[in-house]
């Protein structure tokens, strides 16, 4: 593994051009991930709509699950190939291609017809939407990263890419809130009859905005020094990483891995694991994702200063341990039955989710630039696709033996393995920008 420069060697000051760019990056990447997440904020009607008639209630939901469990099982697919010309033609270019490649399936999905229309075309259209979304996030995620990274004094490459990290974060955190008015305004009905529409049209017309803004960016200096002494790999950059890198690629895969705990089993589960195990009522576990989401987007820019001031090791320990005793908190209090303050102990678990913010920082100092948006695609691309599809049907299998307690004991087991990384990098590869 090496900790090559994530930004031009001479250390500089933090300017104007560098917060634009960090701005417009983390503007674009919220735009994409509430393109990629709304999907799933809609699924009940997605399923009525796009499925017979007959079909059963949880027969279609599952269907529709099935299409948006696609989207992740194509994220590595397009994470490799996009990450591949990435490293090859520029940053740039890939950087503005998977915001489009998002915003044209998004607006599409808004203008599909429904089964009662086309028949068994809908579900087949639906699925082709959501498959090309997948490959676009997939692209979309590392390359955000690397393209801050690369962008900012190698100094404030934490803060970069956690900033980043908040505005996918804020992405979520969008089309939960849109979703949450829309069915709080509008009956059933008037959702089914087509105001399901509106997140869809909107997320694909702001893509498009974004696009425009990010012709703004400029490439990165890294990859213009890189193409100047035309250093790039000889051969497949994935190849490369494979052959080369496997350390820095299993050492990634592992911090991955504690990120898709945080974001899957805190954020995205916990809402429904609540209702199911503890009796908590929908609006106040939707109320408590809120807040914890929001702290979450604090959590990430706390982390990302973190790593710039005590680096990375010391920052993903403290966050490791941080996340695992707020887990156990959060699920402690609801077993014994304090259910008022299930609210509060969800917004510090959602802040502690912030550690999540160091993963990136991590990755891209553990590759080389010829080979880092391929590195670091590759690793965190695939790490989320295993470890994120497995997660949901993990804890629901951990439940029957360990009980109401099994989502806190996943988290922490998760903190452990991250624990273990944080400790090799500060005895092995002290990785500080």
């Amino acid at each position: 593994m090496t900790s090559g420069d994530a930004s031009p060697p001479i250390l500089r000051s933090f300017g104007r051009r560098d917060a634009k760019t960090l701005g417009l990056s983390a503007l674009g990447g919220a735009l994409e991930f509430y393109d990629f997440v709304v999907f799933v904020f809609f699924a009940k009607t997605l399923g009525a709509l796009f499925f017979p008639p007959g079909t059963a209630p949880w027969l279609a939901q599952l269907q529709v699950y099935g299409i948006f469990a696609a989207g992740y099982v194509a994220r590595p697919l397009g994470g490799i190939v996009m990450a591949h010309f990435g490293d090859r033609l520029g940053r740039k270019r890939m950087f503005t291609l998977s915001v489009f490649m998002m915003s044209v399936p998004t607006l599409l999905i808004g203008l599909l017809p429904t089964h009662a229309q086309v028949g068994a075309l809908a579900p087949l259209l639906l699925l082709a939407m959501r498959i090309v979304q997948g490959i676009a996030v997939g692209g979309e995620v590392p390359g955000a990263w690397v393209f801050v990274a690369e962008h900012v004094p190698r100094n404030r490459v934490g803060i970069a890419c956690a900033t980043l990290t908040a505005g996918l974060t804020a992405g979520i955190l969008i089309g939960s809130l849109l979703a949450a008015w829309i069915n709080a305004t509008c009956t059933p009905a008037e959702v089914q009859a087509g105001i399901w529409r509106m997140p869809f049209v909107l997320g694909g017309v702001f893509g498009f905005i974004a696009v425009w803004l990010r012709r703004w960016l400029e490439e990165t200096p890294v990859f213009v020094d890189m193409r100047e002494r035309k250093q790039f790999a000889r051969q497949l950059p994935v190849k490369t990483v494979l052959a080369a890198h496997r350390p820095a690629v299993v050492l990634s895969m592992l911090a991955s891995w504690q990120l898709t705990a945080a974001i899957v089993v805190i954020v995205l589960l916990t809402p429904t694991l609540v209702q199911t195990s503890f009796g908590i009522d929908p609006a106040t576990a939707f109320r408590g994702n809120s807040l914890a989401t929001l702290a979450l987007i604090a959590g990430c820019l706390v982390a990302g200063w973190a790593v710039d001031r005590f680096g990375v090791g010391c920052a993903l320990l403290a966050g490791s341990l941080g996340l695992g005793l707020s887990a156990y908190a959060l699920y402690g209090t609801l077993v014994s039955g304090n259910h008022e303050q299930f609210v509060g102990w969800y917004a510090l678990a959602g802040f502690c989710c912030g550690v999540t913010g160091v993963t990136p920082a991590l990755m891209v100092a553990a590759f080389p630039p010829e080979v880092r948006f391929s590195g670091l695609s590759f690793s965190y691309n695939v790490a989320y696709a295993v470890f994120g599809g497995l997660t949901p049907p993990m804890i629901a299998w951990l439940s029957t033996s360990w009980g109401a307690m099994a989502p806190a004991h996943y988290v922490a087991f998760t903190c452990l393995v991250g624990s273990g990384v944080a400790i090799y990098v500060l005895l092995k590869r002290p990785l500080r920008h």
